[in-house]
C-alpha cells in the first residue's frame, strides 16, 4: 500500500514534467531510482526496512507516463497496436523461463535466500538497464515554436479532456480497485487454498508467459485492423470472469487452464483489471495530442492509485473475516461493471488525432 501511495504522489508530476522538460530526462531519472529499491531490500535486517524500499519502489512510477508517451510518440498511428504488441512480445520473453527458475530456486534455497539472490540480480540488471537507456533513448517531444504546456492542473485541464478519456479514467479507476482487491493474494490463494507447489506455480507462470509472447503481436494487429474497442472489451470481460473461476479451481490442472484463459484475454491488449495494455494505450494515443500524452497518463495513474491504494487492505480483510474466495468474487462483480461502462461510454474515433 505504501508503494502505491508513492505512485499516487509521483505519477502526476512525472507526467507533467515529461511534457514540459522532455520524456528522456524523466525516463532516465526514474530508471536510475529503481536501482535503490532492491539495494534497500537486500540490506534489510528487519521488516521495517521494507517501508523505505517500498517508498523508493513507488517513486519509480515517476517515469511511467514518460515511458508510455515515448512509445506512443515513436509508433505510426495506423500500426500503433502492432507496435505495442511487438514491444510486449519482446519484453515478455523472460516470462517464459524466469518464473520456473524462480520456483526451483525458492524450493531449493528457501524464500529468504532465494529472494536475496534475486534482489542482487535485480540490482545488476537495473544498473545495466539505466546505462543502455542512457545511450539509446532519444527525445521524442519537440515543442512547436518554443511553446510548452502548463505545469498546473486546474479545473480547466479536466474540462478540456475528451469525453472518451474521462470515461476511460472512470473505467480505469473502477477496474484498478477491482484488480488490486486480489493482486496481492493470487499467488497466496494458489499456494494455500488450491495447494499447488512453488515449482508448479512457476511452471504455470511460464505457460502464461509463452501464451503472452505468442499472442501479444497478433492481438495488437487485430487492434489495428478491427478497432481498439472490441479488443479492450474482450480483455476487460475475460479478466473479471477469471477472478471467479479461481474460486472453483480444484488443483494444478484446472488452475493452469484458468490462468491460460486469462492470458489469452489479456493478449487482446485491453489491460484486463489494470490500466494499460497495447489496445488501451493505442486508443489513448489516438485520442490525446502528443504534447499532453504524458500528463494524461500521469493523471490516469494518479487517480487509479488514489482509489486503488486501500483496495488490497479491503481484500485482506474480506479474506480473513469471511473466506478466501470472497475478494475474488467481489473483484469479478466490480470488474464487469467497469467493462459495461467502457462499452457504452467510449466511442472509438474513426482516425487518430494525428491524421
Amino acid at each position: 500500500m505504501i508503494s502505491r501511495a508513492e505512485t499516487l504522489l509521483f505519477q502526476l508530476p512525472g507526467g507533467m514534467w515529461a511534457d514540459w522538460y522532455g520524456r528522456r530526462k524523466i525516463f532516465l531519472v526514474g530508471t536510475f531510482i529503481r536501482t535503490f529499491s532492491p539495494i534497500l531490500s537486500s540490506l534489510a535486517p528487519s521488516w521495517e526496512w521494507a517501508i523505505p524500499a517500498a517508498i523508493v519502489s513507488g517513486m519509480t512510477s515517476l517515469y511511467m507516463p514518460a515511458f508510455n508517451a515515448i512509445i506512443a510518440d515513436s509508433l505510426p498511428s495506423k500500426r500503433r497496436g502492432a507496435g505495442y504488441g511487438a514491444y510486449n512480445t519482446l519484453t515478455s520473453i523472460p516470462q517464459i523461463i524466469s518464473p520456473f527458475i524462480g520456483g526451483i530456486i525458492m524450493e531449493k534455497y528457501g524464500y529468504y535466500k532465494g529472494v536475496r539472490m534475486f534482489l542482487l540480480l535485480q540490482i545488476g540488471v537495473s544498473l545495466l538497464t539505466t546505462a543502455i537507456r542512457y545511450f539509446t533513448i532519444k527525445e521524442t517531444m519537440v515543442h512547436q515554436s518554443g511553446k510548452r504546456p502548463s505545469t498546473k492542473i486546474t479545473r480547466q485541464t479536466f474540462r478540456e479532456l475528451p469525453k472518451q478519456i474521462v470515461v476511460m479514467m472512470v473505467v480505469s479507476i473502477i477496474a484498478s480497485f477491482s484488480g488490486r482487491l486480489v493482486m496481492d493474494f493470487t499467488s497466496l490463494y494458489a499456494l494455500e487454498v488450491i495447494r499447488v507447489t512453488p515449482v508448479q506455480l512457476g511452471l504455470i507462470n511460464t505457460i502464461v508467459g509463452i501464451i503472452s509472447v505468442a499472442l501479444a503481436l497478433p492481438g495488437g494487429m487485430l487492434s489495428d485492423r478491427y478497432g481498439r474497442k472490441k479488443n479492450i472489451m474482450v480483455s476487460r470481460v475475460v479478466s473479471p470472469v477469471t477472478q471467479y473461476l479461481f474460486t472453483v479451481a480444484t488443483g494444478f490442472e484446472t488452475y493452469t487452464v484458468i490462468r491460460a484463459f486469462n492470458s489469452v484475454g489479456l493478449a487482446f491488449g485491453g489491460g484486463g483489471l489494470t490500466t494499460g495494455g497495447p489496445s488501451w494505450n493505442a486508443l489513448i494515443a489516438d485520442i490525446v495530442p502528443p504534447e499532453k500524452r504524458a500528463t494524461i497518463n500521469g493523471i490516469m495513474g494518479t487517480l487509479t492509485a488514489v482509489v486503488g491504494a486501500p483496495s488490497s487492505v479491503l481484500g485482506g480483510w474480506l479474506w480473513q473475516t469471511y473466506h478466501p474466495q470472497l475478494p475474488f468474487q467481489v473483484s469479478m462483480i466490480i470488474g464487469l461493471i467497469a467493462a459495461t461502462i467502457f462499452w457504452f461510454g467510449v466511442d472509438e474515433p474513426s482516425k487518430s488525432i494525428e491524421e
